[in-house]
């Protein structure tokens, strides 16, 4: 009988940890994934799409289909999820690996301005200006509605939806883009403000890039903390060396 593997994704890490999977022999892998995206890209092995209802909902799940180890790739600001990974776990005796990719660091020339949340950016922006890159993804603009005397660049990979700010300039797009293509973005929208939050990874780092070689400022919103006695490897060789130590192969 093949062993289970369930990768809550959502990411590049969690679709190379889906593909790793799938060509090990003995393994059957399944991915989770959110369904905040409409068209997700295709995904090796098997795909579920949807929440589990809560803790009990995933612990039930994990026994129903016999699932011998938890690969946790979502992304860095999906704590509710790997909050719940974590207890559904514990309370199944089914091993969890946490993936979580590090974070960004300053570097010469950056003006960075961290941030415990997106409403803590939200109060912060007046104060460094009117033009705003707004990245934190199409699900927070909530907390920006407010701020009627500054207009918004937002970009993601589908549209957001109400409320959002009324000011709101919105751009459909998936990455990677590179340092020239962001460059140009923000001189074109004559941007002064780069609001990201800290998800780390290359894929979106050349706004950081963009932004440092423009001297504009940039509101970092710092990421949720790990739950209580999880820690997290940092790649996708480090997740299949934990997932061996749990899940031996043969």
């Amino acid at each position: 009988m093949s062993a289970h593997v369930l990768v809550l994704g959502g990411t590049g890490e969690a679709r190379a940890l889906a593909a790793a999977l799938d060509s090990r022999p003995g393994t059957r892998v399944t991915t989770s994934l959110a369904g905040r995206v409409g068209r997700p890209r295709a995904l090796p092995g098997e795909v579920r799409v949807g929440g589990f209802g809560g803790v009990p909902g995933l612990a039930a799940w994990l026994r129903e289909h016999q699932v011998r180890a938890v690969l946790d790739a979502t992304h860095p600001f999906a704590a509710a999820i790997t909050g719940n990974a974590a207890r559904a776990a514990a309370l199944t005796g089914v091993p969890l690996v946490v993936l979580r990719r590090p974070g960004w660091r300053p570097g010469p020339g950056d003006r960075w301005h961290p941030v415990p949340s997106l409403d803590a950016a939200a109060d912060l922006l007046p104060r460094l200006g009117r033009r705003v890159f707004l990245t934190t993804g199409r699900l927070g603009l909530a907390a920006f509605a407010h701020l009627t005397e500054l207009h918004f660049l937002v970009r993601s990979v589908e549209a957001p939806e109400p409320p959002v700010p009324p000011h709101t300039h919105t751009l459909t797009a998936r990455g990677p883009f590179t340092p020239g293509e962001e460059t140009a973005l923000l001189r074109d929208h004559r941007i002064d403000v780069l609001v990201t939050k800290d998800s780390g990874g290359e894929a979106t780092a050349a706004k950081l890039t963009a932004a440092r070689e423009l001297g504009l400022p940039v509101v970092v919103v710092r990421r949720p903390p790990l739950p209580r006695g999880v820690t997290a490897v940092p790649d996708v060789a480090a997740a299949l060396d934990r997932l061996r130590t749990v899940l031996p192969e043969g």
